[in-house]
């Protein structure tokens, strides 16, 4: 079985866990004539590792859960005096076929690992650790133990604080500088895998920037270091002894080690780990729109050089963005001078940005570059703004027309239409009636209910101004024209559709 899809979590090993283990031995670096391979790793990690051993714990959390018996199956009745007795009086414990709690909480014990950042007590983990313990238990190397308290937890990076009362001060490691990590270089990860503290293995980094779709922050670093389940908050070295990852992920399809795994990168993790000291909780900036990928299509349809930026498709309504003026159809180049190459990293950038800071944002709007100052909020305080929807409200039907243009039947958004199909009041233009077959719109996914904000990034609320627009994009010869397509719930995206 593949565990979670695929991604499987490394922390959470459940301590009564049975163990198989085998050994397979072959030779490694030697070529068939002998003589020593090239590539050589490091002769001996050993004084690395004996420095870093103390700065590395165990995490053992304790869940109470209600025990239930098992469901409706009555005990067996056996002949008085059967040798069965004892057996089934342990298998089915107070049980009389109607699912009724057993008497007294069941403790559930998982572990993963961490390490310290503060000789005063601070240590780090995963989230998926310690999420909903009761109990959590810090397992130092020199078999000494205290119990942590939960100081903050970040879910969409996975990252947990916990502190712990030492009475002499610990060891801490510090956080190196994760960007200047480089493929091949060698890096070592220690945890507790399966329960197996103070494990030491040894590999690469394998990449870096990757995207395995677990967060909206994804940036993990890969590495071939063998890690394992119970590995999960554990750090990833580089050989200066610097914490650049916290090992949280592998891909597997058995649960063990096939030589990738994932670290969150220290260069996202030490913001919000500083934010979870101080306040206990993240502080995200916050812009408030909804962007998507400029591909080649909406490259050349906005004159851009190469595809790259993020392409603007909503604003939230009294968010950061709109009330800078910055709208739909703008693609966002820079960021508090910061460029925005790809879609995905807009929002790591943004939310790194402290909260109330005024940022110039560079955006490409109609072909023109310009420059926009823009005051973030805070994203924990934004995302209240986007729990609800507009929805509809009925009125006086109004007379409906449709056209054909581009492979689509448009219709203007009557009061009564915009009823019929519970469109947002905050979405003005026409309304999809039927999308011919075979069209360029059918390739586009375009469907019947969604309704067309914009053509060629001029907003068209009648059927005269769309056909005006077709004509005028004709004029400049060009081949293409960019919709603004929303939804019936209010979600944008751009489409490219070839004019015919």
């Amino acid at each position: 079985m593949i565990f979670k899809n695929v991604f499987s979590s490394l922390g959470k090993l459940p301590l009564a866990a049975v163990l198989a283990t085998s050994m397979l031995v072959a030779p490694v670096g030697v070529s068939s004539l002998g003589s020593v391979a090239h590539a050589q790793g490091p002769a001996s990690v050993a004084d690395i590792a004996e420095g870093l051993m103390a700065s590395v714990v165990n995490i053992s959390t304790a869940q109470k859960v209600t025990q239930r018996n098992r469901g409706n199956v009555p005990r067996p009745q056996l002949p008085e005096g059967s040798p069965f007795q004892d057996f089934f009086n342990d298998l089915f414990p107070d049980n009389d076929g109607n699912n009724s709690p057993v008497p007294g909480p069941k403790t559930r014990q998982s572990l993963g690992s961490g390490f310290v950042i503060d000789e005063d007590g601070i240590i780090i983990t995963n989230n998926h650790v310690i999420a909903d313990a009761d109990e959590i238990t810090v397992n130092f190397s020199d078999g000494s133990k205290l119990s942590a308290e939960l100081v903050g937890t970040d879910p969409k990076t996975d990252i947990a604080v916990l502190r712990v009362e030492p009475i002499t001060p610990l060891t801490a490691v510090p956080f190196g500088n994760s960007d200047e990590a480089r493929i091949g270089d060698w890096v070592m990860a220690i945890g507790n895998p399966f329960g197996l503290g103070g494990t030491v293995t040894l590999g690469i980094v394998s990449a870096v920037g990757r995207d395995i779709s677990s967060g909206p922050y994804d940036d993990f670093i890969q590495t071939d270091a063998s890690i394992n389940r119970g590995n999960s908050g554990g750090p990833l070295f580089n050989m200066q002894g610097e914490v650049i990852g916290i090992n949280t992920a592998i891909i597997s399809p058995s649960g063990g080690s096939i030589g990738i795994g994932f670290s969150i990168p220290a260069s996202l993790a030490t913001g919000i780990i500083d934010q979870l000291v101080e306040f206990g909780e993240t502080r995200r900036g916050w812009l408030g729109v909804q962007i998507q990928s400029v591909t080649e299509e909406i490259a050349e349809s906005l004159g851009l050089e190469k595809a790259s930026g993020a392409l603007v498709s909503g604003v939230v309504k009294d968010g950061p963005a709109e009330k800078s003026g910055i709208q739909s159809g703008d693609v966002i180049l820079t960021f508090d001078g910061k460029e925005v190459d790809q879609m995905r990293d807009l929002p790591r950038i943004v939310a790194d940005t402290p909260v109330d800071k005024t940022v110039e944002v560079d955006i490409l709007r109609k072909g023109e570059r310009q420059t926009i100052g823009v005051t973030l909020g805070r994203l924990e305080d934004g995302e209240k703004k986007l729990t609800s929807l507009a929805t509809g409200k009925d009125d006086e039907p109004e007379e409906e027309k449709t056209q054909s243009i581009l492979g689509l039947t448009l219709t203007e958004l009557t009061e009564e239409a915009r009823a019929d199909t519970k469109i947002s009041e905050d979405i003005d233009g026409l309304l999809v009636k039927e999308v011919e077959s075979g069209s360029a719109a059918q390739d586009k996914g375009i469907q019947p209910g969604e309704v067309i904000v914009e053509i060629g990034q001029e907003p068209v609320t009648s059927l005269d101004a769309a056909a005006t627009q077709i004509s005028a994009l004709k004029k400049e010869g060009r081949k293409n024209a960019l919709l603004m397509v929303a939804s019936p719930t209010g979600d944008i995206r751009f489409v490219v559709v070839r004019i015919e």
